[in-house]
């Protein structure tokens, strides 16, 4: 059993060699805490799941070292496995008001608000959890209250980053100040553990203003329909985005129930007060094209988003030709297939599209090159510890530290234990870690059987045998066999016949031999069929058997 000691210890458990479902551990003196419990989203290596949730065994066996889930802001990639596992946890979690009211909406979709002790902590307060002081660090992103954590030990302090830029004009919100970091450096910080998102770029992300003057060009010579596609959580291009609709004279329509959901809560929060109302889809469809603006989720390719379905003539707001789409959002790396495949059914349809490589319609949410070499110089830590990017973003981002003054680094990855004091930092283990599904209603672990044979019967496609057998063992009829995605098409009569034909030679041989062994007969039929389907295929389909006895 892993308990920290007189030391400093941090464990990820998510988020560091990949973007997305963020879970970071400190410990110190016998006790933990979690910064985040996010999740990510799956990919065609997992077929018929959508939601891929973090492996928190590590620290579920450690439950009652547990002090608390503190989050930093309200994306999904931070906050979005809460509904599934916060439960298990048993301990309370700590959030902003916004960041919290988008947790609660979540508990009470899954019905355990009473189950979840979820504290609220105002902007830039400070709490104490066991020998762990924290206080909330406002930094610019592209959702309200994103905020960086100070974190006090007895060992350090540490400067938890979350995501971040630097934005000189922020519509929400009031990020910390040059002075103000540079204050909070002045006390000393043991190690910065920052996001490595961007960390190639070498220009700094730029500002939500500049989003908004691009987006009023390009929407300002529309003169047809125009929709608009962003991430439904960033609240701050929704807020630009209402005011190029007022800038171009446009009523404002909404498709989506996460942009939705993100416009009631931010307004409940106090933010986006000036969001101009928004009109319903039957309405902005009676508009004349020119008056009309449509917000719509499904920048990404997803499948079952607003954009996908207008793509593909299933949704109530209709596009033609002369119409613009803007992609407000970057390509997430993987997606392009997906992102291709609606753009293709636009460019059919002869509608115009705009990405953020024509114009100057998106700005990233996390800091480039300049950016953290501001932030290096404001905090001055003693150990640059990187987050939050694959292994190739972490790397560099240690290398760039160096260069720019940092005098020592670590990279880590999921389940690398690091003690940062004393003598730190320094790799001391590796814990297990892993991958959770949501598959349906059901959590599974990632490479269980249930995923592996789902995946196998998707490669090589699945055979089902069923053979009667009379009290001498002897066949009743022919075999029974069904198909599922075998590449037979035109010969699938022909492959029946000969796949039977092999069943059945298999249980005569078996039954000739004396054997009354169900599951070696079994086993005789499965592989006789299957020798029989690679003949054919060239694949090695899954193969099952059933014996009923007549």
């Amino acid at each position: 059993m892993t308990t920290p000691g007189n030391e400093l210890l941090f464990l990820a458990l998510g988020g560091s060699g990949e973007i997305g479902m963020n879970v970071n551990l400190y410990g110190t003196q016998g006790k933990w805490v979690m910064v985040d419990l996010g999740l990510t989203f799956a990919d065609p290596g997992y077929p018929g799941v959508e939601l891929i949730l973090p492996d928190l065994s590590f620290i579920e066996e450690r439950a009652e070292d547990l002090l608390g889930v503190v989050l930093t802001h309200g994306h999904e990639d931070h906050i979005g496995a809460i509904p599934y596992l916060a439960t298990d946890l048993g301990v309370p979690l700590y959030a902003t008001r916004f960041t919290a009211a988008l947790i609660q909406g979540k508990l009470d979709e899954e019905g355990i608000s009473d189950k979840v002790d979820l504290r609220i902590i105002e902007n830039e307060g400070s709490f104490q959890l066991g020998p762990f002081g924290f206080t909330y660090v406002p930094l610019a992103h592209s959702i309200p209250e994103g905020n960086a954590l100070l974190i006090e030990t007895p060992y350090g302090r540490i400067f938890h980053t979350g995501d971040w830029k630097i934005d000189k004009e922020p519509l929400l919100g009031i990020p910390s100040t040059a002075e103000e970091l540079t204050a909070i450096g002045d006390k000393g910080i043991l190690a910065l553990v920052c996001d490595s998102t961007n960390v190639f770029n070498e220009e700094a992300s730029g500002s939500e203003a500049d989003v908004r003057k691009g987006l009023d060009e390009v929407i300002g010579a529309c003169k047809a329909r125009v929709l608009v596609t962003t991430f439904a959580s960033n609240a701050a291009r929704l807020q630009t985005l209402g005011e190029v609709a007022q800038d171009t004279g446009r009523k404002l329509c909404v498709a989506g129930r996460s942009l939705d959901r993100i416009i009631r809560v931010a307004k409940a929060s106090g933010y986006l007060k000036n969001f101009p109302p928004l009109i319903d889809v039957d309405t902005a469809m009676k508009l004349p094209p020119r008056d009309v603006m449509i917000i719509a989720t499904g920048g990404q390719g997803e499948a079952r988003a607003a954009l996908s379905r207008i793509a593909f003539d299933s949704h109530p707001i209709k596009l033609s030709a002369g119409d613009t789409v803007v992609f407000s959002s970057k390509q997430i790396p993987g997606n392009e297939i997906a992102i291709g495949r609606i753009q293709n059914a636009l460019a059919a349809k002869r509608i115009d599209m705009v990405t953020d490589r024509q114009a100057e319609v998106h700005v990233s949410g996390h800091p480039g090159r300049p950016e953290l070499a501001a932030m290096y110089k404001w905090i001055r830590p003693e150990i640059i510890l990187p987050v939050h990017g694959e292994l190739r973003h972490m790397a560099e981002q240690a290398r760039f530290a160096k260069a720019e003054g940092v005098a020592r680094g670590i990279v880590q990855s999921n389940g690398t234990l690091v003690r940062l004091a004393p003598e730190g930092p320094k790799a001391i283990g590796q814990e297990r870690v892993g991958r959770l599904v949501l598959d349906g209603d059901v959590i599974l672990p990632a490479d269980g059987s249930t995923m592996n044979e789902r995946r196998r019967v998707g490669l090589y496609g699945y055979i089902g045998v069923t053979v009667a057998l009379d009290k001498a063992d002897r066949l009743k009829g022919e075999p029974s066999l069904q198909l599922q995605g075998l590449p037979v098409e035109e010969d699938r009569e022909d492959f029946l016949a000969d796949a039977c034909e092999a069943a059945a030679e298999a249980v005569a041989k078996g039954v000739k031999g004396g054997g009354r062994d169900e599951s070696r007969l079994k086993e005789a039929v499965r592989l006789a069929v299957r020798r029989r389907a690679t003949s054919w295929t060239g694949k090695k389909p899954v193969v099952e058997v059933s014996i009923i006895r007549v």
